[in-house]
């Protein structure tokens, strides 16, 4: 999870608590993806209604789901790789497009699944979240089913992961910029002016970046105002009933924990195990949330120039207490002077913060993040243009995948708009008190996001969920987690009256990422429904 947004960062900074940074630390294995020589055959299932169904649903969640190769289903070159996994097999899952009106527009989701390794020992189907929200679910769901291959969930559990509306192989996409616009909109650092005649134009382009995602979108409005979380955990119903699953089990990241919350409140009788690593918390609003994340990263850059300061290389200085003036004094410039980067573009203060933020979710970037801010010190570029391309899913050949257009479509109706220009300076305020090394060092501006224009209301809105009747779930979090910040999950186990499981670490989310103590724990609860005692923690390998 991400506050820190790659387009138009500061005008759009309520939209900004994107998660798409978890790509690179849950689903980069996929692009290794284990070869296989053929496709398996196509395969027809059916299951007859599974659970409660809601009236006038009765025939998607009875639906066929045809299993096949997962090849036509790639929509990036990342996707074409993971998806060569031994084994696995996708589907097309239809759903209404609009749930008041189930007789009306349907849509389709794109899965993908890797069957229980031992049938005769088998449990379920473990369907997966990444996050975002933007992510792909078929991508993350490749990448473990490559992790778990040799322990107890390959072998007792089918690994689903489904492309949720709207995103990734689900048909349509959320489609807002081109690529020759988001190359342009990165470039354009003009998000750092405050003044009203830059206010002004920062709000002129969130307008027409709302009305392009309305004009560009198969289904236009009507698929705007369905896209969120409310409408997703529905579809998360029908997948649990379509797949022949009495209860569902879960496992979400980031951003995808708030799809697992929203799912247990709407369904609580259906679970039968949730994990939930990186919490967002349930109750926070958009600007609470922001400025959490900005403690988080801020704290993770506190890490960083530690471990930076250490060395001889060190490109910000050997005085931990001066690096952030360091990098700050680095990286300003910027704004009025790009530097050069080898593929004819330049480097611009945004895609340079960016680069660092992509960085920041996990300890083995640090070493690269040095490296290329040594780069710059030097006038070369390309080393932060590409952990900010990366951020953005933006492939070598200049294509971009959707998730950045997604994510903003999402938050927009996720939560309630923020108009109030005191409460957006404010926010910012705060938000560079606790990452001073993201201040800019210009007068702030309240300049509205993208979602103070957008075509549709919100759906949803932060609350405490009501779960009576949830089983007991667990929940992951990590103490210098960057993005979700610690207390997030210590907040939603409390709201959920889940068990807490604490990781003493540096990094996005952890679970089924090589730490054995969290991944026994993780594996005991959904394999046996056997929780962790009060207060365990553990601590990095």
């Amino acid at each position: 999870m991400s506050t820190h947004v790659s387009a138009r960062s500061r005008a759009r900074r309520f939209a900004a608590i994107t998660l798409s940074g978890l790509l690179a630390v849950t689903v980069a294995a996929c692009s290794s993806g284990e070869g296989r020589t053929q496709p398996p055959p196509p395969a027809t299932e059916s299951h007859a209604p599974t659970g409660p169904v809601p009236a006038g649903l009765e025939k998607l969640y009875g639906q066929s789901l045809t299993w096949a190769d997962c090849a036509p289903y790639a929509t990036s070159d990342d996707a074409k790789a993971a998806f060569r996994v031994k084994d696995a097999q996708c589907a097309r899952l239809t759903v209404p497009l609009d749930y008041a009106k189930p007789e009306g527009d349907s849509i389709t989701l794109g899965l993908l699944r890797r069957k229980a390794l031992d049938t005769d020992e088998r449990i379920g189907a473990l369907v997966v979240n990444p996050g975002g929200p933007g992510a792909s679910g078929m991508q993350a769901a490749a990448g473990l089913a490559s992790r778990t291959a040799t322990n107890e969930l390959g072998k007792r559990f089918d690994m689903v992961g489904f492309d949720p509306r709207g995103i990734g192989a689900s048909q349509p996409q959320v489609r807002c910029l081109t690529d020759a616009e988001r190359d342009a909109d990165r470039a354009d650092d003009s998000e750092t002016d405050g003044s009203p005649e830059g206010v002004k134009k920062q709000e002129a382009e969130s307008q027409d970046f709302a009305a392009k995602c309305a004009e560009r979108t198969e289904h236009g409005a009507a698929m705007l105002a369905n896209l969120g979380t409310r409408d997703v955990v529905k579809d998360m119903d029908i997948l649990r009933s379509v797949l022949g699953e009495p209860k569902l089990n879960y496992l979400g990241y980031s951003y995808g924990t708030r799809i697992g919350s929203a799912y247990a409140e709407a369904f609580p009788a259906n679970v039968r195990a949730l994990v939930l690593d990186g919490a967002v918390d349930p109750e926070q609003d958009a600007v609470e949330s922001l400025v959490g994340q900005g403690q988080g990263f801020g704290k993770a850059f506190g890490e960083f120039s530690n471990w930076c300061a250490a060395r001889e290389d060190c490109a910000l200085g050997r005085d931990a207490a001066g690096v952030t003036k360091a990098f700050q004094d680095l990286v300003r410039p910027l704004i009025d002077f790009p530097v050069p980067v080898s593929d004819g573009r330049k480097l611009s203060y945004e895609d340079a913060t960016t680069g660092v933020i992509q960085a920041l979710y996990q300890e083995d970037l640090w070493e690269p993040l040095n490296s290329a801010l040594n780069d710059l010190k030097r006038q070369r570029g390309d080393g932060l243009e590409k952990l900010a391309d990366l951020y953005n899913e933006r492939g070598a050949d200049g294509r971009y995948g959707t998730t950045q257009d997604a994510f903003v479509a999402i938050r927009c109706v996720d939560d309630p708009r923020v108009t109030d220009p005191a409460k957006i300076l404010d926010a910012q305020k705060r938000y560079a008190q606790a990452a001073p090394f993201l201040d800019d060092g210009k007068p702030d501006g309240a300049a509205r996001d993208s979602c103070a224009f957008w075509p549709v209301p919100n759906t949803s809105e932060p609350h405490q969920p009501n779960v009576e009747g949830l089983p007991k779930t667990l929940v992951i979090s990590t103490t210098n987690d960057p993005a979700t910040p610690y207390q997030a999950g210590v907040n939603l186990a409390k709201a959920i009256k889940g068990a807490l499981l604490t990781f003493e670490g540096n990094q996005h989310t952890v679970f089924l990422q090589g730490v054995s103590c969290v991944d026994q724990i993780g594996i005991d609860y959904l394999v046996n429904g056997a929780l962790p005692d009060e207060g365990t923690r553990c601590a990095a390998k």
